[in-house]
């Protein structure tokens, strides 16, 4: 297009008073105008509402705008909605650009409004001068396989494949176990409404009997290809190699509960795990009348930093059953801090006290220590050393994740975090995705969780992925990377540094060629590459350099 026909319409927000109470959005409007191309310039109270909207389409229309700025928060939540705004009145998506100038600028200089206002000029000019070079690009389509895959057979796994098979999708059911339930096999109660677990497992029968649902035990993923709406996974059952083609996959692979072996002269007898107590109740085979329980035992350590949010609450509930079968017992909870979220958890936790459990604050400097009849401990508010006589000792372990979990995680390409649990997109905007299009995670797999927040997550996982199921083909996003097949060299530095493993090498070409739909046009391989041969489709050199070069004063 020339440059003569390129007409940008800036629109600023006040964000009610997020921007408009730092910075002067007028003033930023009436300055847009002053800057080259910019046919059109105003501010709105809130650019994302109806009215706001609506003006934006309007003026695309009755201003003949061909590129659309809007100057407001963060492009992460809003830039979908604008963009769609812009192709709803006639207007190629790519075509907008979008500028934070909240976040990035009214929030961190709210006691300095003055230079908050020239950064924010500065934002909007450097925005124009890339707005002015933008092209109109096309996203790609791609065929959506209606079926999906779930990875893990405990609570978690088996809520998504019931709520995906109950939609109708074909679901195929991986489990490296003989048997379906994952943990929820070793639980006696869940709480906290104490209701028996094998209850839960009753969903076992509904899943092998549906129509919609096979399930693999005994099974391990061997290999996964593919990208959203088109996944083939290798599944080693028993040796035998099965080759499944899914549209979406859920990890819901859970977490193992860790043994405390090496932890206060852990034997499996007087001193045992939280588990082995499950399964000591399930079989009513409690004969202690002195009970300590200790909590954080091989966590909130240097080895594993983390609350594994789980144990406190299945501690209390243990020993309030332990104390409805005998309430002659003395039950001792030693602990460093009580994690009882929410009025729900913090009913259950006093209830346990009114039933005569004891809770005593330790401190990590100065950890219990067990001897033949009684456990030692510091107490924190009485400020000495009390003796507590003890029978049994049962020690409270987190999960911790599970040993394959990095295979896994290497194979679907999806990151994990420090702890080797598998990590969302993120953590309020898309708790259950990943940056891996077509791929969530739910339960334990994510974090340590109890069975209502599994299920929860559950639910949420195979919402996300049913949005992909339900369509038969899907739109990806059209800014991504381009090889330029003359200048490669075909070093593969892209290739080793691609976060997304979008990029393969072209073997009859040697040169690097890029998966499209995979790719996130992050722009790493371009930054990288020796020869500048590789293209980020709206972040070109040009469009970047453009901004640079204006920043502080005229291009």
């Amino acid at each position: 297009m020339p440059e003569e026909d390129i007409r940008i319409g800036v629109f600023v927000c006040h964000c009610g008073t997020n921007i408009g109470g730092v910075l002067d959005v007028p003033s930023l409007a009436e300055y847009a105008k002053t800057l080259p191309h910019v046919t059109y310039s105003a501010d709105n109270l809130y650019t994302c509402s109806e009215v706001g909207l609506t003006e934006i389409k309007e003026n695309i229309k009755e201003q003949k705008l061909n590129r659309v700025i809007v100057a407001s928060c963060s492009p992460r939540t809003h830039e979908p909605l604008f963009r769609a705004i812009c192709e709803e009145a006639g207007l190629n998506p790519y075509l907008f650009e979008m500028v934070n100038i909240r976040d990035q600028d009214s929030w961190v200089h709210m006691k300095e409004p003055e230079k908050g206002l020239e950064k924010a000029k500065d934002l909007i000019r450097m925005s124009v001068y890339k707005a002015a070079l933008l092209e109109p690009l096309e996203r790609i389509k791609v065929s959506v396989n209606q079926s999906a895959i779930v990875i893990g057979g405990g609570i978690s796994g088996m809520t998504a494949a019931l709520n995906l098979g109950n939609q109708g999708f074909e679901v195929s059911l991986i489990e490296k176990e003989p048997e379906l339930g994952g943990l929820l096999k070793s639980l006696n109660k869940v709480y906290p409404s104490n209701e028996e677990a094998s209850k839960l497992l009753d969903s076992i029968k509904l899943i092998e009997s549906h129509k919609k649902i096979k399930v693999y035990k005994s099974s391990v993923i061997e290999k996964v290809d593919g990208f959203i709406g088109n996944y083939k996974v290798s599944i080693n059952q028993n040796n035998k190699i099965n080759e499944v083609e899914a549209g979406t996959i859920i990890i819901a692979t859970g977490a193992t509960p860790l043994t405390p072996k090496g932890y206060y002269g852990y034997n499996g007898k007087n001193i045992i795990s939280q588990l082995d107590l499950e399964g000591l109740l399930k079989n009513n085979q409690v004969a202690a009348n002195n009970i300590t329980m200790i909590l954080c035992v091989g966590c909130r350590n240097e080895e594993r930093k983390y609350c594994s949010n789980i144990c406190c609450m299945s501690t209390i509930k243990n020993a309030m059953l332990v104390m409805e079968k005998n309430p002659d017992a003395h039950i001792t909870i030693l602990f460093q801090d009580i994690q009882a979220h929410g009025t729900v958890y913090e009913k259950y936790y006093r209830k346990a006290r009114e039933m005569g459990v004891l809770f005593v604050k330790y401190i990590p400097e100065k950890p219990p220590v067990i001897k033949k009849n009684l456990v030692k401990v510091y107490s924190d508010l009485l400020n000495q050393e009390i003796e507590i006589p003890q029978d049994l000792v049962v020690l409270s372990t987190p999960l911790v994740a599970n040993e394959d979990s990095t295979l896994l995680a290497k194979m679907l390409k999806v990151p994990l975090e420090e702890n080797n649990f598998f990590l969302e997109a993120h953590v309020k905007l898309r708790p259950v995705d990943f940056a891996t299009d077509g791929v969530f995670v739910c339960g334990s797999a994510h974090w340590p969780a109890d069975i209502a927040e599994s299920i929860s997550q559950a639910n949420a996982a195979a919402s996300r992925a049913s949005r992909i199921l339900w369509k038969d083909a899907l739109e990806v996003e059209g800014s991504t990377a381009e090889v330029i097949e003359e200048l490669c060299i075909g070093c593969e530095a892209c290739i080793k540094i691609c976060p997304y493993k979008a990029i393969t090498k072209d073997e009859s070409t040697d040169t690097a060629r890029v998966n499209k739909v995979i790719c996130k046009g992050c722009g790493v391989c371009g930054a990288s590459c020796p020869k500048k041969a590789i293209i980020i489709h709206h972040f070109t050199g040009d469009q970047i350099r453009a901004e640079i070069l204006t920043y502080g004063g005229e291009a």
